[in-house]
């Protein structure tokens, strides 16, 4: 686990202003691959669209990431580590609206308590879904109510300690029958992996100076 100031290091003191700068305005796909099990496709017709909450705890002195630990008997992905989120229902505008009302349900966090910023590429995972990151700064006031059909636990992790590139390893896994090598993310006694760790890959990216940011997370994951 990472120093207190090596995390500290890690986490630029102008972090929410570079987040709002270079977050996208919409959301968007790229054609580019992941060695977790998701990639960023342009064009994926058959997948069905889905939304996540990014949120970011703005705590202080150091801001922190909620997360969430799914349910045991869920059929997909039982006892991971997510963000909230889930399918854009055809009532949801879009996939912000998504994102909020899937939070508001799986923990009772209400809309007003977030404030949605920006987005992260899609990300097709292996599911079927073309999942929305939409990235929300989080007012520290909430009230946690688990829907227990879902989530099972919530936590937060520093956002310093997602930030640094030391933190991340590679490992390989099985996944529907195909063995490949995923990002992890080890926090206590929690393993962040697959499509969560690499959005929170994307996010470091984002508030590094890319492309040396870019390098230096790739690197790590081939560690």
């Amino acid at each position: 686990m990472a120093t207190p100031l090596a995390q500290a290091q890690e986490l630029p003191p102008d972090w929410g202003a570079r987040l709002r700068r270079r977050l996208l305005s919409r959301p968007e796909q790229r054609a580019t691959e992941a060695r977790d099990g998701t990639a960023t496709l342009a064009g994926a017709p058959t997948a069905a669209p889905a939304a996540v909450l990014v949120p970011i705890v703005q705590r202080l002195p150091a801001p922190t990431v909620l997360l969430t630990v799914r349910a045991s008997h869920l059929r997909h992905h039982a006892g991971q580590i997510s963000f909230p989120g889930g399918r854009i229902e055809e009532g949801d505008p879009d996939a912000v609206a998504a994102a909020l009302r899937e939070t508001a349900e799986e923990l009772g966090i209400a809309a007003s308590f977030i404030e949605p910023i920006g987005f992260l590429p899609d990300r097709l995972v292996r599911t079927g879904y073309r999942i929305t990151p939409v990235v929300g700064l989080l007012q520290p006031r909430f009230t946690l109510r688990l829907d227990g059909t879902e989530v099972a636990e919530a936590f937060e992790l520093p956002l310093a300690f997602a930030m640094a590139t030391a933190n991340y390893r590679a490992r390989r896994r099985t996944l529907r029958d195909i063995e490949m090598e995923v990002w992890e993310l080890p926090y206590g006694e929690h393993v962040i992996w697959g499509a969560t760790a690499r959005i929170l890959v994307q996010l470091r990216e984002l508030l590094h100076d890319s492309p040396a940011a870019t390098g230096q997370a790739e690197a790590a994951g081939r560690a």
